[in-house]
């Protein structure tokens, strides 16, 4: 019997059309985040019962539009650049769990299919949406640079209907890029039995991080931000905007090679 290969499906003999490849995942990219306070009532409404608010600013959000080049080992998904590029935008918060504060993503939106498989992955509620975000180039007059003054826009649409859009005015160097998404991350990887009233087949309580982080140098500025519904999106009313913080660029890379299993709860089939 031939066996099958590949991480995610389809599973082939020779494991060329898995969804997603093994890892180690490669990320090259910029972050442009802003970051506001809600009321932390809308934070605990989305937030599992036993996860606890963060104790300090548990209002606090981070709305992040994630520009990305990803690879596995031996890169070549960077020769057929349509596999390895596309953009995110993501909402992430604060949280606590016996004792221990974490960032959580609870809403993203990607471009691309694979980044979807590897995000169900790994907990991460991803969706396909439209996302744009302003680049900067080194050259030329159609980009800003990084320098006090420069303005970066961002919009977010999923089904045709906008449910963000952002402008950021960089003011000045800062020695991170906010305190929301600075921790590990805190996620639920969970999928319904088959059998009617089966409960989870998969329900467990995971975190990861980054390891080899390279980072470039942060700016931070002023920010502009409107959040919105649609009739299948719920971001605005979910987190609305009460202050906003401030904005901040970074450059960034970093890998994925595996995260760690909190909790399971997971049911037989």
């Amino acid at each position: 019997m031939t066996a099958l290969h590949g991480f995610l499906p389809p599973l082939t003999p020779k494991g060329s059309s898995a969804l997603v490849p093994n890892p180690p995942w490669y990320y090259s990219g910029t972050l442009l985040t802003i970051e506001y306070l809600t009321d932390p009532a809308n934070v605990r409404a989305i937030l599992p019962d036993d996860i606890d608010l963060a104790p300090d600013r548990p209002g606090a959000v981070a709305l992040i539009w994630a520009d990305w080049q990803s690879c596995s080992e031996g890169g070549l998904e960077l020769l057929d650049p349509i596999r390895s590029q596309y953009l995110e935008a993501f909402a992430v918060v604060r949280c606590a769990y016996q004792g221990v504060t974490y960032s959580r993503c609870v809403a993203i939106w990607v471009t691309k299919d694979f980044a979807i498989g590897r995000g169900w992955f790994q907990g991460y509620p991803k969706k396909f949406g439209s996302i744009h975000v302003t680049r900067l180039f080194n050259r030329g007059k159609a980009t800003p640079r990084l320098e006090n003054g420069a303005q970066l826009g961002a919009s977010l649409s999923a089904y045709d209907h906008r449910l963000a859009s952002a402008v950021v005015t960089l003011r000045e160097p800062s020695e991170d890029n906010g305190f929301v998404n600075g921790h590990k991350m805190l996620h639920n990887r969970f999928m319904p039995s088959i059998a009617t009233g089966g409960g989870m087949s998969l329900d467990q309580l995971v975190s990861m991080g980054g390891i080899d982080v390279d980072l470039g140098p942060a700016w931070r500025g002023d920010a502009e931000l409107s959040l919105a519904d649609s009739q299948w999106d719920e971001l605005g009313s979910l987190l609305p905007v009460d202050e906003v913080l401030g904005g901040y660029y970074r450059e960034v890379g970093t890998t994925f090679v595996g995260g760690e299993l909190v909790t399971d709860r997971s049911r037989p089939v």
